[in-house]
């Protein structure tokens, strides 16, 4: 696994650990708002299919997150500040943002870490799962090639937007 010094604390408690990389020309602030504000028609009938597992297996969280635009600037690294449905957790601008989410089946986090490179910078997208109850595991089990596909598409769109933001200084 990629050494990732910030989570130290959290890997140890982590069931499960997925790590997907990327390079583009984006700031941390445009990364994750394009990331997290990607919201097409296909993730909103995801959630809407997870309402009716969720509710069968008892999730606080049995709605559909409410999509926001994010903009880059709206992107908080200030510990408990919303930012789309999560809650951060803790960041360093140009750095890292560490995000969670916690029901009552399981705790999981996503962080976005960087190196700033310019004109691409890396970045590292991690997701830790913290199952609290065998629910946890029965539902991630469940979602898992979702996630992948999700976390995937979100971070392609968290690069084209910063893309599509640079183009349109340009003009």
């Amino acid at each position: 696994m990629t050494a990732v010094p910030e989570l130290d604390d959290l890997l140890p408690t982590a069931h499960e650990v997925d790590i997907k990389n990327f390079r583009g020309p984006a700031t941390l602030r445009e990364f994750a708002a394009g990331a997290l504000g990607y919201s097409p028609a296909w993730i909103k009938g995801l959630f809407g299919i997870r309402i009716a597992v969720a509710k069968a297996l008892r999730l606080d969280t049995a709605t559909v997150p409410l999509a926001s635009r994010l903009r880059p600037e709206t992107v908080s690294f200030t510990p408990g500040d919303p930012v789309s449905f999560f809650t951060v957790e803790r960041g360093e601008e140009n750095h890292y943002l560490l995000l969670k989410v916690t029901d009552n089946h399981l705790v999981a986090y996503l962080a976005i870490l960087t190196d700033n490179d310019r004109p691409e910078a890396s970045f590292t997208v991690v997701t830790l799962v913290q199952y609290l109850r065998p629910a946890g595991r029965f539902y991630y089990n469940l979602i898992r090639p979702f996630h992948h596909l999700v976390v995937r598409s979100m971070c392609r769109a968290g690069l084209k937007s910063a893309a599509g933001r640079e183009q349109g200084d340009r003009a």
